[in-house]
């Protein structure tokens, strides 16, 4: 009895896809998905760099509370032995699988993917993943480098696979097992691309000739983007080929035509992701899971496309912080009349055409920090209680809070009932996101500063008709924000500035706007 639950994570993979309006990407296995699932259009990961972000919504608490803004400490030790997600799944009977890249490896997850406490067995690892960065992409003169854009011929990598394809291998085999065991699951696997490098098979590039691809509608650094804002993309400096341009830091452009191939790849990139998630759903159905499974499909944030002249994610931006986010649950989220049918044959993006629409769709303002007590309420266990205002003494809690009200309702119905008076007040829903910097204007470690060194906290608000951003004093010693000592500030309205490239927070008359927010 119960639902199993199949949790897929994405690495850096804001939402271009076609089920989210994209009209260049072909994702046609995620759009398969969304059809049959409750899609969320604007959800939010509360820090644009992977591991905050990952132990953020793994353990539903913000990072002012895992106290996670780098990567080099492990919240059990460093903040509060708080309960995760998969653990409190395991405490409840399930088995709980990590295939691939979930938690951040590393200190920040005690260089075990946090096994015992989230694990039932220890989480999988694909062999091919320590070639990441070697020099595995061919040049134009034949050698071989560490390259951004890398098109590549698998049988001549390493092992000749790459790291997603042995993560889905590992996990079919996972639910085969599962499904021979009977055993109630929850299976979470991580995918590594879109991340950089982006190293795929080279044959995805087909899909998108090079002259269908635009630059982004706004390549340029805003006039009035303060400089504290504004994130140097350091990390793609340092691939070869990118370095061999010799571009001025910090808001040196890029030659077009090579934006133009970093967004080719970057599509690339989804395309093969969409495979191995095809593959993936395809085995649910054919082991004859996918009527008692949970499917959770999100991203860990987003990444710059070259919008703003910026690059990777390191913002409070909508393009690093926003994610694909979408459930599909048997008997609730699918269309009638689908069950016992196939949900999910696999669709070659070489050959299908044809989009298809999400199921149903939200876009209520949401946040990754609220999966834990979602899911957990979608599999019939009992909701983690709200945190209390300081949380770190506190195992099992949640800053976030459950969406599953918002699943069932149609858009435009009025006010959805609320439960918690606290949080009620008719406000509207708000997602919180937040970068550290180490000074007010970019340094070579303004995209990733270690904790000692930060200074400035940009704390940022996104509800359905702005993003408010308060770039403020931080003592990383004390964990204490000076919301009194203010660097910068940025205010985008989105219905006339959806892309935000118009900072009007120095021309707005700071009276009851302000104070509401």
């Amino acid at each position: 009895d119960g639902m199993n639950v199949l949790f897929i994570i994405v690495d850096d993979l804001r939402p271009v896809l076609g089920c989210y309006g994209d009209k260049l990407v072909k994702s046609p296995n995620i759009d398969q998905l969304a059809s049959q699932s409750m899609v969320f259009s604007n959800a939010y990961a509360q820090q644009a760099v992977c591991a905050p972000s990952r132990v953020s919504f793994l353990t539903g608490r913000r990072p002012d509370t895992t106290r996670l803004y780098d990567f080099y400490s492990y919240w059990r030790v460093h903040a509060g032995n708080y309960s995760t997600m998969p653990q409190y799944f395991k405490e409840h009977g399930y088995m709980t699988l990590s295939v691939g890249k979930v938690f951040h490896p590393g200190v920040s997850s005690n260089y075990s993917d946090d096994y015992p406490y989230s694990w039932s067995i220890p989480p999988f690892h694909p062999s091919a993943e320590k070639h990441e960065n070697d020099k595995t992409c061919r040049g134009k003169d034949g050698k071989l480098y560490a390259n951004l854009v890398c098109p590549v011929n698998v049988t001549e990598m390493p092992g000749g696979t790459l790291p997603d394809i042995q993560s889905t291998e590992e996990a079919i085999h996972l639910l085969k097992v599962m499904k021979t065991k009977r055993q109630k699951f929850f299976l979470a696997v991580g995918y590594h691309k879109p991340h950089i490098p982006l190293r795929y098979p080279q044959e995805f590039l087909k899909l998108y000739p090079l002259e269908n691809i635009t630059l982004a509608p706004d390549p340029w650094v805003p006039k009035k983007l303060p400089s504290v804002a504004y994130n140097p993309w350091m990390d793609i400096r340092q691939r070869d080929d990118v370095e061999a341009l010799n571009v001025s830091f910090p808001y040196g452009p890029l030659p077009d035509d090579f934006q133009r191939q970093i967004r080719q790849s970057y599509y690339a990139a989804v395309s093969y992701l969409d495979v191995q998630v095809g593959l993936l759903l395809n085995a649910l159905d054919n082991v004859g899971l996918s009527n008692n499974t949970i499917v959770v499909f999100t991203a860990d944030h987003g990444w710059s496309l070259g919008e703003h002249g910026e690059w990777a994610k390191y913002s409070n931006f909508d393009v690093a912080t926003r994610v694909p986010l979408m459930f599909y649950v048997p008997g609730m989220t699918t269309s009638p009349g689908s069950q016992g049918a196939r949900l999910f044959p696999y669709l070659d993006p070489f050959s299908h055409t044809g989009g298809s629409a999400p199921q149903g769709q939200s876009k209520k303002v949401v946040e990754l920090v609220s999966l834990f007590p979602t899911l957990a309420e979608l599999a019939g266990l009992q909701v983690p209680p709200a945190c209390p205002e300081t949380s770190f003494g506190v195992e099992l809690c949640t800053e976030g809070t459950s969406i599953v009200h918002y699943f069932n309702v149609s858009e435009g119905k009025g006010q959805e009932g609320c439960d918690n008076t606290e949080r009620c007040f008719n406000e509207e829903p708000a997602a919180l996101s937040q970068y550290p910097r180490p000074a007010d204007t970019p340094q070579w470690d303004s995209d990733r500063p270690k904790l000692k060194d930060i200074r400035i906290m940009g704390y940022s608000l996104r509800t359905t008709d702005y993003r408010y951003t308060l770039w403020v004093q931080f003592d990383p010693n004390n964990f204490t924000a000076d919301f009194q000592h203010v660097h910068a500030g940025e205010l985008y309205m989105m219905e006339n500035d959806p892309n935000q490239d118009y900072n009007i927070y120095n021309n707005t008359s700071h009276g009851w706007f302000f104070k509401k927010l």
